[in-house]
């Protein structure tokens, strides 16, 4: 007999409900409190330094929350097995919760359960990636499994720092946190690209290159190695300048002029232009011409933010029965995140004087970008397919 599970509900139904319900609340919810605590309105103990904190939970709080709903919805469709029942779905959202939650309670809680709860959620949720590919001998995709413990590696190096057992080695965990985000995005898209194209627009047939592929993300790699190492200079703007041209051509096979017209197309090629855009600006950040934070939000929020907002948009509408056809409130959104990402990245070029100002505009936008998100979402998620099918 099969027993009823405890959580039987649609938001557990499958793991993009969950997983990008959380990752729209916490977009909000990190860039409010960042907000408040960089003005000064706001003080809060925290197991982190601030600046540690606001990279840290944008990377490993909102974007592993988008990344563990994408692919335990995925896993399940490449190999047709359950990744997750709704209990574990559940608990997997609990633990990802506890570890956003735990650093402010660094007067309670020792540093060592606040460093487990949150390092705990990565290697659990490649365990349960890893399961159905094992089973199915999908090996492929077990490129994703490898990706979510080396960012594990990654979060171990941040919290290494503060349990005392390295020194400084906060920075490189971050700087690897956001190669491997960014070499996730570089996979994908060669995946996804040419088959949402194709399917958004009649009668388009994308070129698919497995060489091409190949070639760009080992140059993109080659280019984020460099910055991990901080060798700057010549080597690593050639590398980057590599990555930008090598990207252009792959994205050109995929394009097509009338993307302009689907919303849910457009937002996907704009993001991916922004993670092409950070290598133009690291290649600049070689030679100090900018900042290197320029780049690092090029990726971030330019490329992550409307990447993942677009996708979260897509996923849910596909897998719960309804149209793959963004509303007016998401068309609003997606120019708001690119909003966001202009406050962010470009305007402090032109207008150095304006950077603090700037900053906080981008804020404002990212936080109206993601508010209509959980607005238009929050139904979606939480209510049973349209079409009556399980998921």
């Amino acid at each position: 007999m099969n027993k009823k599970p405890i959580f039987d509900y649609p938001l557990f139904a499958m793991g993009f409900r969950t997983f990008f319900a959380l990752a729209g609340l916490s977009a909000l919810a990190f860039i409010a409190l960042w907000n408040s605590i960089s003005d000064g309105s706001l003080h809060l103990l925290n197991y982190f330094p601030q600046n540690i904190w606001h990279a840290h939970e944008m990377l490993l709080g909102y974007t592993t929350a988008v990344i563990a709903g994408f692919l335990l919805t995925a896993v399940r469709n490449w190999t047709g097995l359950q990744t997750v029942t709704p209990d574990e779905l559940a608990a997997l959202g609990f633990l990802w919760i506890y570890g956003r939650i735990a650093p402010f309670y660094a007067h309670l809680l020792p540093d060592i359960i606040i460093a487990g709860l949150d390092f705990a959620f990565l290697p659990v949720l490649a365990y349960f990636i890893a399961k159905p590919l094992l089973k199915k001998a999908n090996y492929k995709n077990f490129i994703f499994v490898v990706l979510l413990l080396l960012m594990a590696v990654a979060n171990g190096l941040i919290h290494a720092q503060f349990l005392g057992l390295l020194v400084d080695s906060a920075s490189l965990g971050l700087k690897l946190l956001v190669t491997l985000v960014v070499m996730m995005i570089v996979i994908i898209a060669g995946r996804l690209f040419p088959y949402f194209t194709e399917r958004g627009l009649s009668g388009v047939v994308c070129i698919r290159n497995p060489l091409l592929d190949g070639i760009t993300i080992l140059v993109s790699l080659l280019a984020l190695i460099l910055m991990i190492l901080d060798i700057s200079g010549t080597y690593l703007a050639i590398a980057a300048v590599m990555a930008l041209l090598i990207n252009l051509v792959r994205v050109a096979s995929w394009y097509d002029g009338r993307i302009w017209y689907v919303p849910l197309l457009w937002v996907l090629f704009v993001g991916y232009g922004w993670i092409i855009l950070g290598f133009g600006l690291l290649s600049l950040a070689a030679f100090a011409w900018i900042s290197p934070l320029l780049a690092l939000h090029a990726f971030t929020v330019g490329g992550l933010g409307t990447l993942t907002l677009g996708m979260m948009a897509r996923v849910a509408l596909g897998h719960t029965g309804r149209a793959l056809k963004a509303s007016n409130i998401m068309a609003i959104a997606f120019l708001l995140i690119n909003l966001a990402a202009l406050c962010r990245v470009l305007f402090p070029v032109l207008v150095p004087a304006w950077s603090g100002n700037l900053v906080l505009v981008s804020s404002y936008f990212w936080l109206a970008a993601f508010s209509l998100f959980v607005f238009f979402y929050t139904p979606i998620l939480t209510t049973p397919r349209v079409d009556g099918q399980a998921g």
